[in-house]
């Protein structure tokens, strides 16, 4: 009797927060997931289920959707975030509940949900109905540090001196995240950020998309405190251990990228050669940030590939692509992971998003840290700081980084003794996220050690 029980799968429900930088790590997790010998339930918001239609294309990750309370516009529709997560939290988990017992009915009982740590109300379902539940944390273990400490009142919001928190460097004012230095910008972000730790004192596992060796003595604290393991990098399998077949995309995107001319404009460059600038899906530049920029890409003569969206074209200086068209490509999106990796590939110029940085340590990628907002001043500070690959050039007192400094960063890492330094470290570190989730590297270890769990209880 034991033996048949266990030979069936346990069956993840996994629930991301509605944006396409929580959903495609827990997306890459729920593959992993799967190659381990687990089912998998994608869960995200009904709004965003509509808008994201790649993941229809993987039949082994089926797609339900849970309510937000804005079925037809998504936290557009909210008069403000507050009003967003407020409808959010009081229909989410109603509706979470109703697809948890529509599944059990069908013959697809879960035994576990694995929700993103931003919706820590999805563990009060899963204890209501028995099952295991796992926190999911898309931010690296400093950040995740930072708003544990401020849940435990151990640090004072707004940050105004120095802090030092357990296994990190010293942290100034520049490099906390901006929810907790500038509070009273986000008021309803922070509330958010900080509850994500509410309840950790009932969660059976908390997952981190991070990778130990990156943070090794923060998660060693981290694991005397709570049931936490890290998993990541969540970079498809094709740039890593090429375990997963098939596995090159993350699968999801709500921009459509401009492939070909990308690709073929870096064919035609020398090894090395390319800064690559890219803001991510969502930071918004200053009108005078994005003429700084531009001037100091111009002025470095450098070859560079710029992905500026749509919303943000108006920004650039008049006839700007046309008067760089010799050294620079201007798109509104493009294949980042498959530019990343590309051979002509010099420098990344990154606002600091938790994934892009990832995938830049994942490709041994050297990084220009220009941070905007969130956890991206605390990434840009392990970036310069702790990995030592990369520079985060100054900003003057209207918080702009001016062309001049962006001009001589591009020229040190390219050009400069630094930047050998600077390369030799993303080597090192490539090689060490490739090896976290080969076979028997430490994050392929805590995933196995996951599923094993999941079917012991079967």
């Amino acid at each position: 009797m034991e033996d048949s029980r266990k030979s069936h799968k346990p069956h993840c429900l996994v629930l991301s927060f509605p944006v396409q930088g929580h959903i495609n790590p827990m997306l890459q997790f729920s593959k992993r997931l799967i190659h381990k010998g687990a089912g998998v339930t994608f869960v995200t918001t009904r709004f965003m289920s509509k808008t994201l239609h790649g993941l229809s294309s993987n039949p082994s990750i089926p797609l339900e959707s849970i309510s937000d309370g804005f079925d037809d516009g998504g936290i557009k529709a909210a008069s403000s975030p507050e009003a967003y997560l407020e409808r959010f939290w009081k229909i989410g988990p109603e509706t979470l509940s109703e697809l948890v017992e529509r599944l059990i009915s069908s013959g697809r009982p879960p035994s576990c949900i694995v929700y993103n740590s931003f919706l820590p109300w999805a563990l009060d379902v899963a204890q209501k109905y028995g099952l295991v539940g796992a926190v999911f944390f898309t931010m690296s273990c400093a950040v995740s540090s930072v708003f544990y400490h401020c849940q435990k009142g151990l640090l004072e919001v707004p940050v105004r001196k120095q802090v030092l928190l357990p296994g990190m460097p010293p942290l100034e004012p520049q490099d906390m995240p901006s929810y907790v230095s500038d509070p009273e910008s986000y008021p309803a972000y922070l509330g958010m950020l900080v509850g994500q730790f509410s309840n950790l004192d009932k969660v059976d596992w908390v997952l981190c998309n991070a990778v130990y060796e990156l943070e090794q003595e923060l998660v060693d604290w981290f694991m005397k405190v709570m049931p936490f393991r890290t998993i990541g990098p969540t970079v498809p399998s094709s740039y890593l251990d090429n375990r997963l077949q098939q596995d090159r995309e993350y699968g999801l995107s709500i921009f459509q990228p401009e492939h070909d001319t990308t690709m073929k404009w870096l064919s035609t460059k020398p090894k090395g050669s390319v800064v690559y600038v890219s803001f991510g899906s969502v930071a918004e530049l200053k009108i005078d940030q994005m003429q700084e920029l531009a001037m100091g890409l111009k002025r470095s003569n450098r070859y560079f590939l710029w992905v500026v969206r749509s919303s943000e074209e108006d920004k650039l200086p008049q006839d700007y692509a046309k008067e760089t068209a010799q050294k620079g490509l201007i798109v509104t999106w493009c294949p980042q992971l498959e530019v990343l990796a590309h051979e002509a590939l010099g420098l990344f110029l990154t606002h600091c998003g938790w994934n892009s940085t990832l995938e830049a340590l994942t490709l041994g990628v050297p990084m220009m840290a220009i941070p905007q907002w969130t956890d991206q001043p605390t990434n840009a500070k392990h970036i310069m700081d702790v990995w030592k690959m990369g520079l985060r050039p100054p900003v003057d007192e209207r918080g702009v980084v001016r062309s001049e400094d962006i001009e001589n960063c591009i020229r040190e890492i390219m050009e400069g003794e630094r930047g050998k330094e600077m390369r030799e470290n993303a080597g090192k570190w490539r090689k060490i996220t490739k090896e976290a989730v080969s076979e028997g590297g430490s994050s392929d270890r805590n995933i196995e050690e996951f599923v094993a769990s999941l079917i012991d209880k079967l």
